[in-house]
């Protein structure tokens, strides 16, 4: 007697229903997944654009624009044209998000690990977007801007976990240097933390509040923080630069090498970045930039700590056929 197929009968959820009809290739699956880093590291940049153009309230009310419009208009003008512009790319966001999960949950076997992944950049974007709604709800406080931020940081952190991950298996992690290395790079990740975090403090001490008018700054001089930001920055670069000398001692695989290159250059080319901005009186295009380089190097991190252990490839036995296996790409 034929059995009917386990979900007929059942109502499905529209992600069941495109998983069902539609299994992604790796190379899809992993292009999903860098369009949700891409479009992180967009955000960023033009979420500093917003501020260093002094459009911050542009739209002066959330979630409209205005009290009457849910759209910026004319009287707004460019100001109001840029703080919309920005909120508009939250939906791209959102596409490149919802992109990634589908491809995710279409993926077979399905990997659930990954799954949880991509659905906590979801929540993550509708956080920020509500938090985004406070900043300007507060007049640009800038511990609230400071957060809105840190947590567009923790987008980008899990979109790169992401995207790394669809490229691994789903067994254990298996070390791939010794313990004392990767001692090392927990460092590197709590001191790089430590110095974004100190960065905005820098910002928010600093002249670019957002806005032409009477907003408020951090209470202390954003040259003391500068300072101790740039403190930071040199043990930074000096964890990268033993990090690189390490790891060619212990003989690590070249991918893990070639990650811990590139961190170093990232370093390098933001703490070059960072002085030129301070002495020349940080000029909105220099700042810019260094939120970008903020960005690469934070990605540059996180992939450096997870080429330092491998995940195998697990094989599951077939429902249908208990001899057969399939690899969870």
């Amino acid at each position: 007697m034929h059995k009917p197929p386990p979900t007929m009968g059942r109502v499905q959820t529209p992600l069941a229903y495109i998983a069902q009809r539609w299994t992604p290739s790796p190379a899809i699956l992993r292009r999903a997944a860098l369009s949700a880093v891409v479009m992180s590291v967009l955000i960023i940049v033009t979420g500093g654009a917003v501020r260093l153009t002094g459009s911050g309230l542009g739209c002066d009310t959330w979630p409209k624009c205005t009290d009457d419009s849910l759209f910026a208009t004319p009287a707004q003008g460019l100001h109001g044209a840029i703080e919309f512009g920005n909120r508009l790319l939250t939906y791209v966001l959102s596409a490149a998000v919802g992109w990634a999960i589908i491809a995710v949950r279409s993926t077979k076997p399905r990997r659930r690990g990954l799954g949880r992944l991509a659905w906590t950049q979801f929540w993550i974007v509708c956080a920020n977007a509500v938090i985004g709604g406070i900043t300007v709800w507060a007049g640009l406080n800038p511990w609230s801007v400071a957060g809105h931020f840190l947590l567009a940081t923790g987008l980008l952190t899990v979109a790169t976990v992401t995207w790394v991950r669809t490229g691994e298996g789903d067994g254990a992690p298996r070390p791939r240097v010794p313990r004392p290395v990767r001692k090392l790079s927990w460092a590197i990740i709590g001191v790089t933390a430590l110095l974004i975090v100190l960065g905005t403090s820098v910002t928010g001490s600093g002249k670019h509040a957002g806005d032409s008018s009477d907003v408020p700054r951090m209470p202390w001089d954003w040259t003391a923080a500068a300072h101790i930001h740039a403190v930071a920055a040199w043990v930074v670069c000096a964890l990268a630069v033993a990090m690189w000398l390490v790891l060619r001692v212990v003989d690590a695989p070249d991918d893990t090498r070639a990650r811990a290159r590139d961190l170093l250059l990232v370093v390098l080319a933001q703490g070059v970045i960072g002085y030129v901005q301070y002495f020349t009186h940080v000029p909105e295009i220099l700042v810019g930039v260094h939120m970008l380089g903020s960005a690469l190097m934070w990605i540059a991190v996180v992939r450096l700590a997870l080429s330092l252990r491998e995940r195998p490839v697990v094989t599951v036995p077939s429902p249908d056929r208990p001899s057969d296996a399939l690899a969870a790409a």
